[in-house]
């Protein structure tokens, strides 16, 4: 089951078509996660975005009209990457542990280096029906994806039990790990450990010693 959602083009005035307007949005969008994740949302502004891409303020509303647009291009980028690491846990054939660990460390990388992002983004909610929109596809495609994750690593299930699960395991995981950027720990080796040690706790059966 595929698990990309639709992305919205209305958050810009125009798509981007050439190389250099491309780096430029791209630029754009880039400074504005590092101001929101080191600064939070209060004061985060258009100005201040195009002083730190570099760029002419006329230049960025040529393609973003306000900064929440702006905002509304990191928070699809990150589901992006959201889904990009749910994916490849999917896909995994490896041992379960293996499999645990490309969960955990492809969570893991997209929370790492920008704690303040995440909160700075739940602050800023949707401020139009496109962001909302997305986040509403962006929700059926993640409980889809760890559904599939679930059957990657724990085998074959009842549907209701696999969304049950899915839930359970998703709740677990996403809540540790922005406890963990939070705290500044997400990156910690020690944090990584207990929390493939719960993946694989909650998934993976234990084999039962054979009776004699």
């Amino acid at each position: 089951m595929s698990t990309r959602i639709a992305r919205p083009r209305a958050a810009l005035r125009k798509a981007p078509r050439q190389a250099r307007s491309k780096a430029m949005v791209d630029a754009i969008v880039e400074a504005a996660a590092r101001i929101l994740a080191t600064g939070g949302a209060a004061g985060f502004s258009t100005n201040q975005v195009a002083q730190a891409a570099g760029v002419g303020i006329g230049s960025l509303y040529q393609y973003f009209p306000d900064k929440h647009a702006i905002v509304e291009a990191i928070r699809r980028q990150h589901l992006d990457e959201v889904l990009a690491a749910l994916r490849a846990a999917s896909a995994c054939r490896g041992a379960p542990r293996t499999c645990a660990e490309t969960l955990v460390d492809g969570l893991v990388a997209v929370h790492a280096g920008k704690p303040g992002l995440h909160r700075a983004l739940l602050e800023l909610a949707p401020a139009h029906a496109a962001g909302a929109q997305a986040a509403d596809g962006f929700e059926q495609a993640y409980a889809d994806a760890y559904v599939e994750v679930v059957k990657a690593l724990r085998g074959r299930q009842s549907a209701t039990r696999a969304q049950a699960m899915a839930l359970v395991l998703s709740g677990a995981v996403e809540g540790a790990i922005h406890a963990a950027a939070r705290a500044g720990l997400v990156a910690s080796a020690a944090f990584r450990r207990q929390l493939v040690d719960l993946v694989m706790a909650y998934l993976v059966r234990e084999r039962k010693p054979a009776t004699r």
